[in-house]
């Protein structure tokens, strides 16, 4: 029997406008869902008593006939976007008691058009991360297990907790953030849809910022079609973000079905990485011939700048990470640990506060950006970038889309040694992601099937500026 935690946000929102069942219903049921998957360790914060009340407004308006988009569909909220009341950490000790006064411009726009908050989730510190493990909450966990391999596995990061609750059912689609991947690998890792916009496309207003000319909010969902759903309802210029951009927000459920017969889509030759795991190389090209069927034409194009893509993407991220937290010195707002003098003040503040990867990226970001070296490094990134922005320009004049797989590996296991005490092995994990945040065009993670172990794995489709449609219709072609 189909349960309403079963039903995807589509299929909610019909029943809903059908009066198959109320917005307290839907709410109730993801709430005791949430409370049975807490192992998982998805949610920083439940917020109960809030779906409730929200539910209750929604079948009000339902019932008035002037329900929103998203009128009574419940939502989880990355712990790193503000949320009026609700406390918000960003998964970090030094902002664990922070209740914000105001509310994130897309969350905004998320309750303007109806949708109930169900929690907020678990991700790394500060969106600091590939796992999920660097939370000062503790890790979150994958709903999925390899065969015959009882270890827990980690959701991705930075939103794994987002995936996690989605992929468990205890909520139907999720806000996430990304910065070098973390809604689209999380998406891989746990089998769901994962859309990172066009930079500019969501304010990025209200939420917590690590890279400022990364950063950009997106929806994880369980089909293209919800997907689609929630990125129509946050999309739009917002005049409070100087990054966000001015243009129109097409009907993304709407051009789902448009035929995508006679599209281009172009086969990177330099992300067929030597060692690349066989099942990843065999969804590629299942992937491929999925858009063949569908009356795509797949060519070969060439990135040849991206294998500089994860030097320039550090650098940059950890430079504006370690501008970003200079903000958190225990005077304004967030932890105060006691000191002698205002630098002891700082330092006790920020030692408590603040993990082990966030002061490793700080202190790599401070050092890139100080004196003496910022041309070395900073500006040559900078530079890097430029010329990888133009290298994915050059390839999308040639063909409409591009497909690559979005991970190169599937979830690795909880404590897993080769990853939790080498970060560099963690860097390397988003060799597929950061080259389309350097560039600021939209990338969508698509579940397309499963590696060796039995778990989910990812392809990657990335469109141009602006164009989240084509993407979209070319990820619901691909599954049918």
């Amino acid at each position: 029997m189909t349960t309403l935690t079963d039903l995807t946000l589509a299929q909610l929102r019909d029943g809903l406008h059908r009066r198959s069942f109320s917005a307290r219903e839907a709410a109730t049921a993801f709430l005791e869902r949430m409370a049975t998957i807490r192992r998982l360790n998805a949610f920083t914060t439940e917020t109960p008593e809030r779906a409730l009340a929200d539910a209750a407004r929604a079948d009000a308006n339902l019932a008035a006939g002037t329900a929103g988009r998203l009128e009574g569909l419940p939502l989880a909220v990355k712990d790193n976007y503000c949320t009026k009341g609700v406390r918000t950490t960003a998964s970090s000790n030094i902002l664990a008691n922070f209740i914000p006064p105001y509310e994130s411009a897309v969350t905004a726009r998320a309750w303007q058009a109806g949708a109930v908050l169900v929690g907020k989730t678990n991700m790394d510190e500060f969106a600091m991360g590939s796992s999920t493990l660097t939370s000062a909450f503790g890790p979150t966990l994958n709903p999925f297990k390899a065969k015959d391999d009882p270890r827990d596995r980690v959701p991705g990061g930075s939103s794994g907790g987002s995936a996690a609750a989605v992929a468990a059912r205890a909520a139907p689609a999720a806000l996430g953030s990304d910065t070098g991947g973390s809604i689209r690998q999380p998406a891989s890792f746990c089998g769901l849809v994962g859309l990172k916009p066009t930079y500019g496309r969501c304010s990025r207003r209200g939420i917590i910022a690590y890279a400022s000319s990364l950063d950009q909010a997106g929806p994880l969902a369980r089909t293209v079609r919800d997907a689609a759903i929630l990125l129509g309802a946050i999309a739009g210029y917002d005049p409070g973000d100087s990054t966000s951009v001015d243009l129109p927000v097409p009907d993304y459920e709407a051009a789902l079905g448009r035929s995508v017969k006679g599209l281009r889509v172009g086969i990177p030759r330099e992300y067929r990485l030597d060692g690349l795991r066989p099942d990843v190389v065999s969804l590629w090209d299942r992937g491929a011939q999925a858009l063949r069927d569908a009356g795509v034409e797949v060519v070969e194009v060439s990135l040849p700048l991206s294998k500089y893509a994860l030097a320039a993407y550090y650098i940059i991220a950890m430079a504006e990470a370690s501008s970003n937290l200079a903000r958190y010195d225990g005077v304004r707002f967030g932890r105060r640990d006691d000191g002698a003098n205002l630098n002891e003040l700082y330092e006790t503040t920020r030692a408590a506060g603040f993990g082990a990867e966030v002061k490793r990226r700080i202190l790599l970001g401070t050092f890139a950006l100080s004196a003496g070296y910022y041309d070395a490094y900073y500006k040559k990134a900078q530079q890097v970038r430029r010329l990888i922005a133009d290298d994915f320009g050059r390839a999308l004049t040639q063909v409409d889309a591009l497909l690559f797989p979005t991970s190169p590996i599937p979830a690795f296991p909880v404590g897993d040694d080769g990853f939790a005490d080498d970060p560099i092995a963690m860097y390397l994990i988003d060799v597929f992601t950061v080259t389309v945040n350097l560039a600021g065009l939209p990338g969508l993670s698509l579940p397309f099937g499963s590696s060796v172990e039995g778990l989910p794995l990812g392809l990657q489709l990335v469109g141009r500026a602006f164009d989240e449609e084509t993407v979209l219709r070319l990820a619901a072609a691909m599954t049918g």
